[in-house]
């Protein structure tokens, strides 16, 4: 099964996946085609806590700076310092290698109801 049959999106293109009892959220690969090549981002510390449509992160690329949204809210359990140190993994790999944080659900069960399924996701976006 590939990891985009298992993940969850957002409108704003973030991506959340189930890993135990965390969840992985990073930016869909359409997400990453629109910024281009990754310069700079900035991540949360561990231990912060964030509501859902909150604002967790910051990504630059050669063309435009973003905010990264928090899908559901969650406090931060880690964060993927790799790519503060080489942002490019993102064009890379997004889903696998280029996760931005992992987090402990603190909101209710029924935020999981505005995300979309990728493939639902994707026909959004035609």
């Amino acid at each position: 099964m590939s990891i985009t049959e298992k993940i969850l999106c957002t409108k704003s293109h973030e991506f959340l996946l189930e890993d135990g009892a965390n969840f992985i959220i990073g930016l869909t690969d359409y997400a990453i085609e629109q910024l281009g090549d990754i310069v700079f981002v900035e991540l949360p510390e561990v231990g912060a806590e964030f509501s859902k449509g909150e604002t967790f992160a910051t990504i630059e690329s050669v063309k435009a700076a973003s905010e990264i949204y928090m899908p559901i809210s969650g406090k931060i359990v880690e964060v993927n310092e790799e790519i503060t140190d080489a942002p490019e993994i993102l064009n890379e790999d997004c889903y696998e290698k280029g996760w931005l944080v992992k987090i402990e659900k603190t909101g209710a069960d029924a935020e999981l109801a505005d995300l979309l399924e990728y493939a639902d996701y994707k026909e959004d976006l035609e």
